[in-house]
C-alpha cells in the first residue's frame, strides 16, 4: 500500500482515553499472533479520524493478509522441497551422522571460547508423571527401597515413551521416512521391533558440542508469548538477525523461543496438538542455505497447524529425512532467555548427549546452554 500526501499536514485528532488502553491491549494480543502492525497501526489513525468502523475494517483486512501467508502447501510442492534441500550422499553413501558432520573440531573449540561466566543452564523440562492431552504418555517412575546385608538403598524403574508434546527429547534419524526411505536413503524395513539397524540414536553417543544461538521470538514482537497457530518463516528469523546483529551459520545448534510455558503461566495450559506456534516447513530451504547442524524449540518446532496437506509434522519429516537433521523438542528456554538478556549475548555453547541406545528413534535429553 503506498499513501501520498501533499500540502500541509493538520492536526490529527486527539486519541480518545477511554480507547487508548483497549486498542493497545488489542495491538499486543495481536502481535503475539503474528498480525502485521504497519497495518493496525494505520487501522489506528483511521479509529481517530473516522470512528472505530474504519479501524476494524483494516483490522480485518490485516487477518485476511495473514491467512494468505498461510495458504496449504501441496503434496507435490512438499515432495519437490525434499529433493531441494536433499544432503543425501553429500557426506558419502554409509553416512549416519547427518548435519552432525557440519559440528568440525574448529567449530567446538570456538564454541568452547564461548564460556565466559562459568554458568550452566537446563534447557530441559521434569520428565512428566501427569497424564493430559498433550501427556498421552506420562513418565512412570516406580522407587523400590532395598535392604540387604545391613545395608538400606534405593533403586528406580523408569518407563517412558518420550515422543510427543510433554517430554523434552532429541529425535533421531529413524524418527520419520518419506516414502520407504530413511535420511540418506536407508529402507524404511530396516527398522526392526528390537531397533533400527542404520541411524540408531547410538551414533550421537559422542554427542552434540556446538555453539547454540536462541532466536527468542516473543522477545523479537514485544510480546511475553507467541499465541498458538502462530507462523515463523525464515524473513523471521532474519529479522531476529538484523535486530541482533548476529548471524546463525555452520554447524550451529538453533533454538526458537515462542514462550510456550510463559504462556501457560499466564493463560494455563492448552491442547497444543491442535495449536502451537512454530516453524513454517519452508524454513527447512533456509536451514539448508545457512547449514545449520540441530533445530530446538519449546514446543514441537513444527507450526501447529503444519498448512502442509496430509503432513502435520512437515518440517519434522523434511528436516529429518532431507536434511539428515536431529530434532530438540519441548525444551524450557525461559530461564535461557533470562541469561541470555541479562548478558546482552544470545549464543553460548551447547552440551548434550541421548542415552546410548542401540537402533533408537531417539532419547530424553537434558541439554545445557554454558555462558
Amino acid at each position: 500500500m503506498t499513501l501520498t500526501m501533499s500540502g500541509q499536514r493538520t492536526p490529527r485528532p486527539a486519541w480518545p482515553g477511554n480507547l487508548r488502553a483497549p486498542w493497545n491491549a488489542l495491538l499486543a494480543s495481536l502481535a503475539r499472533g503474528g498480525y502485521n502492525l504497519r497495518y493496525l497501526m494505520l487501522g489506528r489513525e483511521k479509529v481517530r479520524q473516522k470512528g472505530l468502523f474504519g479501524g476494524c475494517l483494516l483490522l480485518v483486512c490485516a487477518g485476511c493478509a495473514d491467512a494468505q501467508s498461510t495458504q496449504s502447501v501441496s503434496v507435490e510442492e512438499f515432495d519437490a522441497w525434499m529433493q531441494e534441500i536433499s544432503n543425501w550422499g553429500r557426506w558419502g553413501d554409509d553416512d549416519q551422522l547427518g548435519t552432525l558432520n557440519l559440528i568440525t573440531p574448529e567449530k567446538r573449540k570456538a564454541a568452547a571460547a564461548l564460556v565466559r561466566d562459568g554458568v550452566t543452564v537446563s534447557l530441559a523440562l521434569d520428565l512428566n508423571k501427569t497424564p493430559s492431552e498433550v501427556n498421552a504418555n506420562p513418565f512412570k517412575h516406580e522407587l523400590t527401597v532395598l535392604e540387604f546385608e545391613g545395608q538400606q538403598a534405593a533403586a528406580d524403574t523408569y518407563s517412558i515413551n518420550y515422543h510427543g508434546y510433554a517430554h523434552s527429547h532429541i529425535d533421531g534419524l529413524t524418527h520419520f521416512a518419506h516414502k520407504g526411505k530413511l535420511y540418506n536413503g536407508f529402507p524404511l524395513e530396516g527398522l526392526k521391533p528390537d531397533g533400527a539397524e542404520k541411524l540408531g540414536i547410538e551414533q550421537v553417543a559422542q554427542g552434540i558440542f556446538t555453539r547454540g544461538v536462541l532466536v527468542d521470538m516473543a522477545w523479537l514482537r514485544g510480546v511475553d508469548y507467541l499465541e498458538p497457530a502462530t507462523v515463523i518463516r525464515a524473513q523471521d528469523l532474519e529479522a531476529w538477525e538484523a535486530k541482533t546483529g548476529i548471524s546463525i551459520g555452520s554447524g550451529d545448534v538453533l533454538l526458537v523461543r515462542t514462550g510456550r510455558w510463559e504462556r501457560v503461566r499466564q493463560q494455563g495450559p492448552w491442547n497444543v496438538t491442535e495449536a502451537a506456534a512454530g516453524m513454517h516447513a519452508s524454513v527447512a530451504k533456509w536451514l539448508r542455505a545457512r547449514d545449520v547442524a540441530v533445530i530446538g524449540c519449546d514446543c514441537v518446532n513444527d507450526a501447529v497447524p503444519s498448512n502442509v496437506d496430509t503432513k502435520p509434522n512437515a518440517l519434522h519429516e523434511l528436516v529429518i529425512v532431507g536434511l539428515g537433521m536431529l530434532i530438540l523438542d519441548n525444551l524450557d528456554l525461559d530461564a535461557l532467555a533470562r541469561q541470555a538478556q541479562s548478558r546482552g549475548r544470545p549464543e553460548f555453547l551447547f552440551v548434550g548427549a541421548p542415552l546410548r541406545v542401540p537402533g533408537g528413534t531417539g532419547s530424553p535429553l537434558n541439554p545445557l546452554a554454558v555462558f
